[in-house]
């Protein structure tokens, strides 16, 4: 799978698209009160994409084991230090409501840890590269 994603700030606004293998998609991504900046943040975000990839890979798996979920809760939390300062102690918990025993449920719980791709990204500690700039005055 290949994603891709863009966003592009003006005065007059935000726009966001992600396309995974040629299929594009929109957000709305709002500016926050100060006009500018976003109403939340890069860490904030990232937190969301450790969230939600969990979520999806939870339900995924689950159906394919036959188990109903009739919750899933993904609470993700982290630290930041002084600006420049890279996140530590990066925790999540999960609170799974399905059909199936509890022993099951924490088993699919716990295979969904090992499997997470965005979770053993940054478990990994991928370089991110900086490949390419345009400053251009106006």
């Amino acid at each position: 799978m290949n994603i891709t994603a863009k966003l592009i700030s003006t005065e007059n606004g935000r726009r966001v698209s992600l396309q995974r293998n040629g299929e594009t998609q929109d957000l709305s991504i709002p500016f926050g009160p100060s006009g500018s900046a976003a109403g939340a943040n890069g860490g904030e975000y990232l937190l969301l994409a450790l969230a939600t990839c969990y979520s999806n890979d939870l339900y995924h798996e689950a159906d394919k084991r036959g188990i109903s979920v009739e919750q899933l809760e993904v609470e993700v939390e982290i630290h930041f230090g002084v600006e420049g300062e890279p996140a530590r102690n990066v925790v999540y918990r999960v609170r799974l409501i399905a059909d199936a025993p509890e022993q099951q449920l924490r088993e699919l719980v716990n295979f969904i840890d090992r499997v997470a791709e965005v979770h053993n990204t940054l478990r990994l500690g991928i370089p991110v590269i900086l490949n390419r700039v345009e400053a251009i005055s106006v």
